[in-house]
């Protein structure tokens, strides 16, 4: 028998859009929370418009709000769909409402966007005093950049995550995907589920102000301290770095087939050595030590490159592996699908989807809970359950729906 949902009975409203905010209620969603994710048809979320778009319309027809495989597999979770225009002033009176049933608030808007539409922490305690807000935007809701708009791209940048991605002779890259909408929901769904707990033994909410760049920053602690302790700035090095050689990504028999290797220690050198045959080259004094090889990292790089392309990748890793040399296939998308520890992992889960068609989808990251199995669901359509939620959530007559239907609220 299964246990109860962590978060079975708590009551949401999703006002997230784009990646983080998105990703971090998810969590209440996989474990038993009821989520009205709130939208508006006049300025939907971007992410409902963004390729790759399920391959099942006409070339006369487009891709619609509803066709977008990326929206699909970011949102797998059981929600409401509500639809409301927050121009009209009897939107917000009616979300004024649903704030009364819910227990969380999640919005990422631009800092200050709740405020102007009254609807701010302190415009939210006074409807309900124990309300938890959650809001995430890119530099937080206080300081001079508050009121900037941010996305993954430049934010990823802001944190500084660009500028050590690269080859030295190169100007840097930026990471893709966006890398700061990967990373810091992880610390948003830490301050989210904290803030739950709380609430649980106090009885008291409270409001989280996440700043996506401060969480992201985190990651580039070792660099920032080598910096403020040593003055030193990091550049960019490639695949390279400087206690390990070889060290990087090495060309295989197949379509652009590649595996890493990483060599950082005398014993993995003795075992790669071993690995490979021991060619002559592998005895020249010029490799003997760690200090010589990265003297020597071009040709060596070089001569290491000659001999996975005889094999493919995952005959190198296997074999390296084996010997105890850091290994792995770099994978591709359909590595990943067909990836045997993944689905041993059960990480992809098939949900079938009205416009979409059958997908595959993943299961909460980072971890499993052992009784208790997240919940998937196919992604709500927009405002899909408007009607069902003002009037059996929210408790309004046909009459008064309709009315405000007639009136543009539902938008």
């Amino acid at each position: 028998m299964e246990s109860p949902r962590p978060f079975e009975g708590k009551k949401v409203i999703d006002l997230c859009w784009s990646g983080v905010g998105v990703f971090v209620q998810n969590f209440l969603g996989y474990y038993g929370g009821t989520i009205v994710r709130v939208e508006s048809s006049i300025r939907p979320d971007p992410i409902r418009a963004y390729p790759p778009f399920a391959p099942t319309y006409s070339k006369d027809e487009h891709p619609g709000l509803e066709r977008s495989a990326y929206f699909s597999i970011t949102h797998p979770v059981k929600e409401f769909g509500l639809l409301l225009n927050f121009n009209h002033p009897k939107a917000i009176e009616l979300f004024k409402k649903l704030v009364t049933w819910a227990d969380i608030v999640c919005e990422s808007f631009t800092g200050g966007q709740m405020e102007k539409w009254g609807l701010g922490y302190d415009d939210l305690k006074k409807i309900k005093e124990d309300i938890i807000m959650f809001r995430t935007c890119g530099y937080g809701h206080t300081g001079f950049l508050a009121s900037q708009p941010g996305f993954g791209q430049t934010l990823s940048s802001v944190a500084g995550l660009n500028s050590i991605t690269g080859w030295p002779d190169r100007p840097s890259i930026p990471i893709v995907p966006f890398y700061s909408d990967l990373l810091s929901p992880l610390f948003g769904a830490l301050a989210l589920l904290t803030a739950v707990d709380y609430h649980h033994r106090t009885g008291l909410g409270q409001c989280i102000d996440h700043s996506q760049v401060e969480a992201s920053v985190n990651y580039l602690t070792p660099i920032i301290l080598d910096y403020v302790v040593n003055g030193r700035e990091f550049t960019t090095t490639g695949n390279r770095i400087a206690f390990a050689a070889p060290h990087g990504a090495y060309p295989c028999k197949g379509n652009d087939r590649w595996v890493a290797i990483a060599v950082s220690t005398d014993d993995e050198w003795v075992s790669f050595c071993k690995v490979i045959g021991k060619p002559d080259w592998t005895r020249d004094k010029k490799f003997s030590t760690l200090t010589l090889r990265i003297k020597n990292i071009d040709e060596l790089d070089q001569l290491v490159g000659e001999w996975t392309t005889y094999y493919t990748a995952e005959q190198v890793m296997a074999m390296m592996q084996t010997a105890g040399v850091p290994a792995g296939v770099v994978e591709n998308a359909q590595d990943q699908a067909e990836d045997p520890q993944l689905k041993h992992y059960e990480f992809f889960r098939e949900l079938d989807h009205p416009y979409v068609g059958k997908l595959n989808y993943y299961h909460p990251p980072a971890f499993k809970l052992s009784d208790c199995p997240a919940e998937l669901g196919r992604p709500v359509l927009l405002g899909e359950h408007t009607e069902y939620v003002c009037t059996q959530i929210l408790g309004l007559s046909d009459e008064e729906f309709v009315q405000l239907l007639q009136e543009g609220v539902f938008e």
